[in-house]
């Protein structure tokens, strides 16, 4: 697949790149698994001389081999008897800077965490005594979120404070997923649009597997989805079990609930039967999975709220990969393309939502974009905007067929926030899947 979005990233990368021939520069690039940091860093690197280092979960000893290895062959560096300290080969690479400026990426640099932890420390120190003198591109990438959240952004860890820059990379948007599809899918339906953004959420990954496998509408996407050695259906389980740790099945349980539509923690306590406060606590605040939705012009104080899977692959995936989890084990493939046909025009509504949420905020008119329900989830409004400075109002009902929309209902429903603002003009509009 071609190399598609990711200007802004690509040309802070490559300012940094540009500044690191005066002194050394640290790039500290996040995201979760599949989202593209590798491409994206390999990319601003392709045409200058560069070491990409993939930390391994290996002895140290045998990494630092691998490693040095690889700088003599790539940059020609003479490295006399074995390195068995990373903080060595480090140091070493750092001074050949000074004379030949290069770029040193450093791949789930999270793992040394479990390899030798000193070596954040030692780093640090190294890094310190030295960047000014030398001219080193050094990028450091890693997917598993809350470790790298911790080593650089937590006051007490050694290398809090040294990055200068920090790329924190989101899944493709709207826009660039309407254009890939426009350009790959033979037929433009727009179903399948919904089925594309639905299930990959925008991850390069996905997209990529979809695209290459010409696979753009629903029924495509879903035999590549459920078959024999799909990526997909370990993908859950394996982004998520290393930062959940021994817990995993709290979470996991929580999770499928949200995705099943059950997105207050009253519902997912009264099934699961404890309290939930401090996993929803985690899984907000720590490790950024879902959020939390309360009303539009609701006060901070508003005990009004539901919670989302932010990742729309992860709520696909616990929404018909672990809940059928005894299918998936038994291999039935069919079984389970069924059932997503079955459930999808009612579980893809919310994302057809979402999705003209993420377009109203592109269009960059408003200031305040949200939903809006009062209690007891009366008067539910898909879409509200409002900018505050031109005194426009939007309110839109999202439907994925237009006959399902009304406007006369829509203006009922909005009657309560018309009356706060009075002033503003007001726009009702209906929209569906053929306004993607």
């Amino acid at each position: 697949m071609i190399f598609y979005n990711r200007e802004v990233e690509l040309q802070l990368l490559n300012e940094v790149k540009k500044l690191s021939y005066k002194s050394s520069k640290m790039t500290v690039v996040f995201g979760r698994r599949r989202i593209g940091k590798t491409k994206l860093i390999l990319k601003s690197a392709e045409k200058n001389a560069f070491l990409y280092f993939f930390v391994a979960r290996k002895d140290e000893k045998l990494l630092c081999s691998e490693f040095a290895e690889e700088a003599q062959n790539k940059l020609g560096i003479k490295i006399l008897g074995n390195i068995d300290k990373f903080k060595d080969l480090f140091e070493l690479l750092l001074n050949h800077s000074i004379h030949k400026p290069f770029t040193l990426i450093i791949d789930e640099f999270q793992e040394f965490n479990r390899i030798n932890p000193a070596v954040f420390s030692e780093m640090q120190n190294i890094w310190d005594q030295n960047k000014d003198k030398t001219k080193l591109n050094l990028i450091l990438s890693g997917s598993v979120y809350t470790l790298m959240k911790k080593i650089f952004e937590h006051s007490k860890e050694p290398l809090f404070g040294r990055a200068d820059e920090k790329i924190n990379l989101k899944p493709f948007s709207i826009d660039v997923l309407k254009q890939i599809f426009s350009e790959n899918a033979v037929q433009k339906n727009m179903k399948d649009l919904l089925a594309f953004y639905t299930i990959t959420g925008g991850i390069a990954k996905y997209v990529e597997i979809f695209n290459d496998k010409k696979a753009f509408t629903l029924n495509k996407m879903l035999d590549v989805f459920f078959r024999e050695n799909s990526l997909f259906l370990e993908e859950g389980k394996n982004i998520l079990i290393e930062e959940f740790g021994k817990e995993y099945a709290i979470y996991f349980s929580i999770l499928s609930l949200i995705a099943s539509f059950k997105t207050s923690r009253s519902e997912i306590e009264s099934i699961l039967g404890k309290d939930i406060g401090g996993y929803l606590d985690k899984l907000e605040n720590e490790y950024y999975i879902i959020k939390k939705i309360k009303p539009l012009l609701a006060k901070g104080s508003s005990r009004t709220q539901k919670y989302l899977i932010d990742d729309n692959f992860l709520s696909f995936w616990f929404r018909f990969v672990y809940k059928y989890r005894s299918a998936v084990e038994i291999e039935n493939f069919d079984y389970l393309k069924d059932i997503v046909k079955r459930d999808f025009d009612s579980y893809s509504g919310p994302f057809l939502e979402k999705y003209f949420l993420e377009k109203t905020a592109l269009s960059k008119k408003y200031n305040i974009i949200g939903n809006y329900w009062e209690k007891g989830n009366q008067n539910q409004i898909d879409l509200v905007a409002i900018n505050q400075t031109t005194k426009n109002i939007l309110f839109a009902e999202v439907k994925l067929y237009i006959d399902k929309a009304s406007v006369a209902l829509l203006k009922e429903k909005a009657k309560n926030i018309r009356n706060k603002y009075k002033s503003y003009k007001a726009t009702y509009s209906t929209l569906s899947i053929d306004d993607m």
